[in-house]
């Protein structure tokens, strides 16, 4: 089926839902290491602790992915009742975490809400593939990279806006939560549900073109078994440029986890001179790496409007090539940094890097795949996003306490080198189409955009 060209405002609406969803995540990487760390979990151990976040993803997202493409109802559409679904897992579970009396309840509740983020993400980044033609993908993850930085700009702020602007107290006694992270994830639960509503009820989806084809073939491959069976074929029949992809991806992540883990212990004790969680020196420093997600996220949001002009005028695979560059010198300089406000200067490279994660691997992989298995191989793609966060979790704290002394900001060196990696890897990617296709004509029943 010819799919018609969307306008901005179509694109914006199916793409909005995506602020409430790294509303969610924001809070939970900037503050997951604090909450631990205020419940008395060791600095070694805190990569193991946010082990759910990665196993929650390699389990939920192929199984969503799988049952989202045998999804048809005429009202609520394929892949629009799972974000919703997720959106309300989602707010209760952000509103309990903070709660959290112990360490290991903490981090019960911390897979809970990983496995409520899962479900309604993973379906976003097939509603993409199945909403617009080939030559708006680029534009549609860009949007979806926008939103995300946006929501992650105001939810990485909170607890700093709570505490240094509303005077809420940033300590508590100990074993408790402060009341600026308390109520910074209880904003995020209403945001959560809120942008995802929005895209749920203003937008709408294309049914299968055969319908009876369609009941046939789901009613064929429902079932556990089948599910098992189609996972194992299909990873062993994985478009090359999916392989590709997925060795870029690895060591991206790889850094990615590597940071959100580490950098509030590192700025804590590089920049405020701090290792105990309890002193207000610490917490400081933990709102102080709000801030600083939150200008990588702002820089991600920026960049997001630039990657289709520079992929357009180079190719996607050399911008992300170079974005991840980009990512891997601002990780580098984290290590080094003493003065507060030269951290955002590492964050700018930062935010280049993460807009780019956000939408370029997506935009090269989504044609090369089946269309009527978008869902299921996006969710397997995930694989390669999870598995190095698992890696990572088993490894870096070995690593940071045989090596390292136990000191958090070697992090960000690894980090930074496995980015490097990432980044030349992206020399053997062989898409289809290494210029955007910009030449589809548009359908004269929709408001055409050229470029986003």
């Amino acid at each position: 089926m010819e799919k018609k060209r969307l306008g901005f405002w179509e694109i914006w609406n199916m793409s909005f839902g995506f602020l409430g969803i790294q509303f969610g995540f924001a809070l939970q990487l900037g503050n997951t290491s604090r909450i631990f760390q205020t419940l008395d979990a060791d600095v070694e151990k805190l990569a193991i602790y946010t082990i759910a976040a990665p196993v929650t993803g390699l389990i939920v997202q192929p199984i969503i992915g799988y049952l989202s493409d045998r999804t048809w109802h005429p009202r609520w559409g394929r892949r629009r009742p799972y974000f919703l679904i997720g959106a309300l897992l989602a707010t209760v579970s952000l509103v309990l975490m903070p709660n959290s009396p112990t360490l290991y309840m903490a981090i019960g509740m911390l897979w809970v809400m990983d496995t409520a983020f899962n479900v309604s993400m993973e379906p976003f980044r097939a509603f993409v593939g199945d909403k617009l033609p080939a030559s708006q993908r680029t534009a549609g993850y860009a949007m979806q990279s926008f939103f995300i930085g946006i929501g992650a700009v105001v939810a990485y702020m909170l607890p700093y806006i709570f505490s240094n602007w509303l005077n809420i107290s940033n300590t508590a006694p100990e074993g408790e939560i402060p009341p600026s992270v308390k109520y910074s994830f209880y904003i995020g639960a209403i945001a959560f549900l809120a942008a995802v509503s929005w895209t749920v009820f203003k937008t709408k989806e294309y049914p299968p073109v055969n319908m009876e084809d369609f009941k046939k073939e789901r009613a064929s491959t429902a079932g556990v078994l089948n599910f098992l069976k189609e996972t194992g074929t299909s990873i062993f029949k994985m478009p090359r440029t999916m392989i590709q992809l997925a060795a870029v991806q690895f060591f991206a992540w790889f850094a990615l986890f590597a940071m959100w883990i580490y950098t509030t212990p590192t700025v804590a004790q590089n920049v405020f001179h701090s290792t105990d969680p309890l002193t207000k020196e610490f917490q400081d420093g933990g709102d102080w790496v709000g801030l600083c997600f939150a200008v990588y996220s702002g820089v991600a949001a920026l960049a997001a409007f630039m990657l289709p002009w520079l992929a357009s005028m180079t190719s996607r695979r050399k911008t992300h090539m170079m974005c991840l560059l980009a990512g891997a010198l601002g990780l580098f300089a984290l290590h080094f940094i003493t003065n507060q406000y030269a951290l955002w200067i590492a964050m700018v490279g930062i935010g280049i890097a993460w807009s780019s994660i956000l939408s370029m691997p997506y935009a090269i992989l989504i044609g090369s795949l089946p269309e009527k298995k978008l869902g299921f191989y996006v969710g397997v793609f995930n694989f390669f996003i999870v598995i190095p966060q698992i890696i990572a979790a088993g490894i870096l704290g070995f690593l940071l306490k045989k090596f390292f002394n136990t000191d958090p900001s070697f992090a960000m060196i690894i980090g930074a080198v496995s980015f490097v990696i990432s980044a030349l890897l992206c020399l053997f990617i062989k898409e289809k189409s290494e210029r955007l296709m910009e030449t589809e004509p548009a359908n004269s029943n929709s408001t055409s955009v050229k470029k986003f």
